[in-house]
């Protein structure tokens, strides 16, 4: 996620004659011999989300709206984005975490957002009962490794302090996301996607259930559950939703290679998507 706002499209094609793409670890030769010569373009729209609670609330409903609402792009020259009226079949967020290997996460947290965002405001004070807020309390007394890492890395970030020996208040989705769960797990098979990608040459990567409780946390479970709504399923959604956590630049990974693992992941995951539609295909 980035502190500035803007909006392209892109377009490329995933599939060739030449270059099959291996969907669950299949025979190349044998995908090929069922392609035929027709090809699928994958259409890209691309979104920086200020590091903001705020605007994650305002901007991620948006993106799962039938069709597809964003925000007006700050840079006028940019071309008018073409939405699916039907929505996005593919959100893929991207946020930088510490000096490491990629992370692929697999679950959003609904509550334990206790840092300050980039504006210095907090989360959404969430309301319960005396006896959710002492089971509340009695779970969240030591942060996550993950957690502290964060912590470090946005050291200049406050962490809101406890008031009279008390401890903070609950702090994260409150109204609006009742009905959802405290953990929402995206419904992408992560181990098999970091699975192909280490086989086609990302080795450092691995995949997660901590996304730090912060804003890429946020932003995850927040989409997780705008997902599920649009679909009009509490357990399932139409749209599928990943978050791919990345070092910063040269720590150790360099752009071209974090660019090249999330475009190989974005041509998987298209393809999974395109052949449990299609599986004769």
């Amino acid at each position: 996620m980035a502190g500035c706002q803007a909006t392209s499209q892109h377009r490329f094609n995933h599939r060739s004659p030449d270059e099959p793409i291996i969907i669950d670890d299949q025979d190349p030769t044998a995908e090929a011999s069922s392609f035929t010569q027709d090809t699928r373009d994958i259409y890209l729209s691309t979104l920086q989300v200020p590091v903001t609670y705020e605007d994650v609330l305002a901007i991620v409903p948006g993106l799962h709206a039938r069709p597809p609402v964003l925000p007006p792009s700050a840079d006028p020259d940019l071309s008018d984005i073409i939405l699916p009226s039907d929505g996005f079949d593919l959100i893929f967020h991207v946020g930088v975490a510490g000096r490491g290997p990629l992370r692929m996460e697999r679950v959003g947290h609904k509550f334990g957002y206790n840092m300050k965002d980039a504006t210095g405001s907090h989360a959404p004070i969430v309301r319960v009962t005396r006896e959710e807020s002492s089971n509340s309390n009695r779970g969240q007394s030591e942060p996550s490794e993950l957690e502290r890492m964060e912590r470090t890395r946005l050291s200049e970030y406050l962490i809101e302090p406890p008031v009279d020996g008390t401890e903070p208040p609950k702090r994260g989705f409150g109204k609006g996301y009742e009905a959802f769960p405290e953990e929402i797990f995206t419904e992408i098979d992560v181990e098999k996607l970091v699975h192909h990608l280490k086989k086609s040459g990302v080795e450092q990567i691995y995949s997660s259930l901590d996304a730090g409780h912060y804003l890429c946390d946020f932003i995850y479970y927040c989409s997780l559950a705008e997902s599920r709504r649009a679909s009009g399923k509490a357990d399932k959604s139409t749209t599928k939703v990943i978050f791919l956590h990345c070092p910063p630049v040269d720590q150790p990974l360099s752009t071209e290679e974090v660019t090249e693992a999330i475009k190989k992941s974005v041509i998987w995951l298209c393809g999974a998507a395109a052949k449990s539609t299609n599986p004769s295909t």
